[in-house]
């Protein structure tokens, strides 16, 4: 009789499992922040992502900044061209997305104060899921020195 009811409690948990919604389970690597110099108003935030499932990074808050945007780098003929990306970043499943100088990356504009070397910026990541539902990740992003910043480990390639 127990192993009947052992076998019927876990059919139940199993059965519970798939279905829950499935949530976007983001991991992030790497993040930091670009230093600044007195009364620059701009800097980058860069990490790397991967999400578990398909989702898409709708939004980004740092209290460090009046404004914080999702932005894209590309090269158009030997021109340089930076965009917001008002509908937010796709993470596909599995896949790891890496800001970076040069690609993606986050904008934190009319910044608050100096960015130092040796500081922490708290950035609060908005995730959606296939379902719709947002998750928020909570994220310590380190500040890199100006003269090594280009050296960050998300940029390093192996």
């Amino acid at each position: 009789m127990n192993h009947f009811i052992r076998i019927a409690a876990l059919s139940a948990l199993v059965s519970a499992t798939f279905i829950l919604p499935a949530h976007a389970q983001v991991t992030v690597k790497d993040p930091w922040v670009r230093a600044t110099v007195p009364q620059q108003k701009a800097t980058g935030a860069f990490m790397q992502l991967t999400s578990a499932q398909d989702a898409r990074l709708v939004e980004v808050k740092s209290p460090v900044a009046g404004v914080v945007e999702i932005h894209e780098m590309t090269m158009d003929k030997d021109v340089m061209k930076m965009r917001a990306l008002p509908k937010g970043l796709e993470l596909p499943a599995g896949k790891g997305v890496e800001l970076k100088p040069g690609g993606y990356h986050v904008m934190l504009m009319d910044l608050k104060q100096q960015m130092k070397e040796g500081d922490t910026v708290p950035v609060t990541l908005v995730v959606e899921g296939k379902d719709k539902k947002l998750t928020t990740i909570e994220v310590k992003a380190p500040v890199k020195p100006l003269a090594t910043a280009s050296k960050a480990p998300a940029e390093h390639k192996h």
